[in-house]
């Protein structure tokens, strides 16, 4: 997979870099389109990027040889924008400033902010920042309960893209997800940075569903929820070289809490670092509820700093006592392994492996593992159930040694 992953995505970078190298027009349009000069955008924090950005957008689109948008340095004011494919041509869109989005969450009729949509050939680049002002909605009474968070916008959306490549880009502040990826095949965020406080609620750094050959390359992410949360329908993921914290670590799920998911299988966590963290690396599915099946999932040299749930599989995930507590998660996992993972544990669980009694985790692999705990409550212990994991290489802590409370302790 690795092998496949390094040719493929060199091969991506390489058309897409292309794009980057078009500075003046071929036949059909194309070339390079600044937003100041040309659409009359203004960096004065208040006049709207919107039209400006949208009419660049649908020129360029248009041109059937590649384009490239740029807006410049300075700070502007985006209300909103969708940009839509399909395109012509391969396309760039270079910010190189910063776009601020509206501080008001009122200001939004959809939940999002920011949308690339059903594009092929597609680059964002450029070093510029995109500021959701979310500081705002963080203190809305509700959100903290997650009873609304939902409807509040993300920074970012890719949905339907193909053939992309996310680099040199800062997204900070959002209302809700920073980045969300939906339905797209072949994807690279490399170089990506996330920055949020660790209160901001249901903030994850890049939330990836139902896309296949996501790939998220040598990328800080701190934020108040999941660095990196993987969804239902998520196939062939590379994640390496990422520093997430704070944040709760990078999850698979939560899956099984509805109709119709669609299986997660093959995915790659490598070369990841966890720092100041509620989770390390995990999987989480929801008790009762529904079906699925999630497989082929490789955790790999990940150092962990003070992380309160290194390594952990909670198939009894219930976050706000919202779940059926009492049965059993209904989506099988397969063909796991932990490996190399090594540094301190906040709290004396460094693993914690609960699957379902009605459907055991299967193909589970230990290997290497080096956490260590001090604190009054005792050195770090390692609890499973419903799970024979496959034991190779150093242990500590002991594989299953401790016992499972009556009531596990509760992750975010």
């Amino acid at each position: 997979m690795a092998i496949q992953f390094n040719f493929l995505s060199s091969m991506l970078i390489l058309v897409l870099l292309s794009i980057s190298s078009v500075e003046g027009s071929g036949g059909g349009g194309g070339g390079v389109t600044d937003v100041v000069a040309k659409f009359g955008a203004k960096a004065d924090e208040k006049t709207d990027l919107s039209k400006p950005l949208l009419d660049a957008w649908k020129e360029a689109c248009a041109s059937t040889s590649p384009s490239k948008i740029v807006i410049p340095k300075g700070i502007y004011f985006l209300s909103t924008a969708t940009l839509d494919g399909p395109c012509k041509a391969p396309i760039e869109l270079q910010v190189q400033g910063t776009v601020k989005a509206p501080a008001d969450p009122g200001a939004f009729k959809e939940p999002k902010w920011i949308a690339f949509n059903r594009i092929e050939n597609f680059k964002l680049s450029g070093g510029g920042v995109f500021d959701g002002q979310g500081t705002t909605a963080y203190k809305r009474e509700g959100c903290k309960g997650h009873d609304y968070c939902g409807s509040l916008p993300i920074n970012l959306r890719f949905d339907f893209l193909t053939n992309a490549m996310i680099q040199d880009i800062t997204t900070k502040d959002s209302k809700q997800f920073q980045a969300n990826v939906l339905g797209c095949k072949n994807i690279t965020f490399e170089h990506f940075t996330v920055s949020a406080p660790d209160e901001s609620p249901n903030t994850d750094g890049i939330h990836i569903g139902r896309s296949d050959g996501v790939n998220v390359l040598n990328s800080e992410i701190k934020t108040g929820d999941d660095c990196v949360s993987i969804g239902d329908g998520s196939k062939n993921l590379v994640i390496n070289g990422v520093t997430c914290g704070p944040g709760h670590g990078i999850s698979i799920g939560s899956l099984g809490l509805f109709k119709n998911e669609e299986p997660v299988d093959g995915v790659t966590v490598k070369n990841c670092t966890m720092t100041n963290t509620s989770n390390g690396v995990r999987i989480k599915t929801w008790p009762g509820a529904e079906p699925g099946t999630c497989s082929n999932i490789h955790f790999e040299d990940i150092t962990v700093t003070n992380v309160s749930s290194p390594i952990i599989i909670d198939q009894k995930y219930c976050p706000w006592n919202k779940c059926k507590i009492n049965e059993e998660s209904k989506v099988k996992l397969s063909n796991i392994s932990f490996k190399n993972i090594h540094g301190t544990s906040a709290r004396p669980e460094a693993i914690k492996i609960i699957c379902s009694a009605t459907l055991p985790c299967e193909n589970v692999e230990l290997a290497d593992i080096e956490i260590t705990h001090s604190g009054p409550t005792g050195p770090a212990v390692s609890q499973c159930l419903n799970v024979k994991p496959k034991v190779s290489g150093k242990q500590n802590p002991a594989v299953c040694f401790a016992p499972i409370p009556a009531k596990p302790t509760p992750t975010a």
